[in-house]
């Protein structure tokens, strides 16, 4: 029956959408939350088949105001900023608002009907799309045709081939900006040769550009003038994966880090999750993030108990099979399964020797305190580093 229901909302809507069309005769404009790097390569599918995509103004003060006014208290950050991006794109005159859902025990499954509720509360005349995670590439599809109008399955299988190679690229990137930064001689220079890489990918349309643009891009990070003698700290952030991977709402802890000369690694990323939920088996190329999450996080959490907590208790196995210096944990407050990841990892240390740092994020996070914490854990970090330096040189000698 519920299948029934969503196939008569699903169709209401791709007719009202080609209503709209034929009355304005113009493209619609569709608008998506902000999560860090995600907005440039949807917007490119969307131009691909020829919407118009709406991108709010990046996630501020503003946003979040808006956001924590108008959601129940108890609600986790992510989803302030959701509404708050949201809020701030129909103000800005987009026609429809667009949101993913997922199953399972994570409170982002009820985010959209929460969120469209609200909005409807507000007085705003909000048409709203969703697109389901775990639907794979049959999700994306019906998300585009719903959106378009149009049933094209070239022009589609296109845009989401595009906009899944660029988010590959955008990962890359930000990784490569992590190396660059914890080794740059002048702060800041690794940030501004990122921007305008940002804009070569931005700019491509086409596989064949996104090729092009990925040797520009890379090239224009090599420009950064490093040091590479400078002792270098690895660090591991995981934790909720929409804080890991949005600059603001994590309070930009991969800059921050990297001014203390440490080179940070996202454990989860935007491509990591489309490796596993969206490109099929056959496609796929070595063990995914959730098939390593299974196996490593089996001795202390058997199944997936929701939201990202496997892939966080497997992450801090996996950091210290690395010989990684040490991991960052970062949840939302009140985010149940983060809360259940942070209660396992005592019991790990009996196997797994590496220093742990839990952030637990709210809008009432103050900067000073948790630069503070930041500071206090890289020392503790190197300290730690140069005495496993020192015992193995001991070692060495002795033998």
């Amino acid at each position: 029956m519920r299948f029934f229901s969503d196939s008569r909302k699903l169709y209401k809507i791709e007719s009202r959408i080609k209503i709209n069309m034929k009355k304005e005769n113009k493209k619609i404009k569709v608008a998506f939350p902000h999560m860090g790097n995600v907005s440039i390569a949807w917007a490119t599918a969307l131009r691909k088949i020829g919407v118009e995509p709406y991108v709010p103004p990046y996630t501020s003060k503003k946003t979040l105001s808006l956001g924590t006014k108008h959601s129940p208290e108890a609600i986790c950050l992510p989803y302030k900023l959701i509404l708050g991006n949201f809020i701030e794109a129909i103000e800005g005159g987009t026609d429809y608002v667009s949101m993913i859902t997922s199953p399972g025990c994570c409170r982002l499954g009820e985010y959209g009907n929460c969120i469209h509720s609200a909005l409807m509360d507000l007085g705003y005349d909000a048409k709203y799309i969703e697109m389901r995670l775990y639907d794979g590439l049959k999700g994306m599809y019906n998300y585009l045709k719903t959106v378009s109008g149009k049933n094209n399955p070239i022009l589609f299988a296109r845009a989401i081939n595009l906009a899944i190679r660029k988010m590959f690229l955008l990962d890359d990137l930000e990784d490569a900006l992590s190396y660059y930064r914890a080794r740059e001689v002048n702060f800041g220079d690794a940030e501004k040769n990122y921007n305008k890489a940002l804009e070569f990918v931005k700019g491509a349309d086409s596989t064949r550009q996104l090729k092009k643009a990925k040797k520009m891009a890379f090239a224009e990070l090599k420009k950064t003038n490093i040091d590479k003698d400078k002792e270098v700290l690895r660090v591991d952030v995981t934790g909720e994966i929409y804080l890991v991977c949005d600059p603001f709402s994590n309070q930009n802890i991969l800059k921050e880090l990297g001014k203390m000369g440490v080179q940070t690694r996202r454990s989860l990323t935007i491509s990591s999750f489309i490796k596993d939920a969206i490109i099929p088996k056959a496609f796929r190329k070595g063990e995914t993030h959730l098939q390593r999450a299974f196996r490593l996080a089996k001795p202390y959490l058997m199944r997936d108990i929701g939201g990202d907590s496997l892939e966080c208790v497997s992450d801090v196995v996996y950091a210290d099979e690395r010989d990684i210096d040490g991991i960052i944990h970062i949840s939302p407050f009140t985010c149940m399964p983060e809360i259940m990841s942070q209660n396992i990892f005592p019991a790990m240390r009996e196997n797994c020797d590496i220093p742990i740092l839990p952030l637990i994020m709210d809008e009432q996070t103050g900067k000073a305190g948790y630069l503070t914490r930041l500071e206090a854990f890289v020392d503790l970090m190197r300290r730690r580093k140069r005495k496993l330096e020192a015992e193995k040189t001991k070692e060495k000698v002795s033998l």
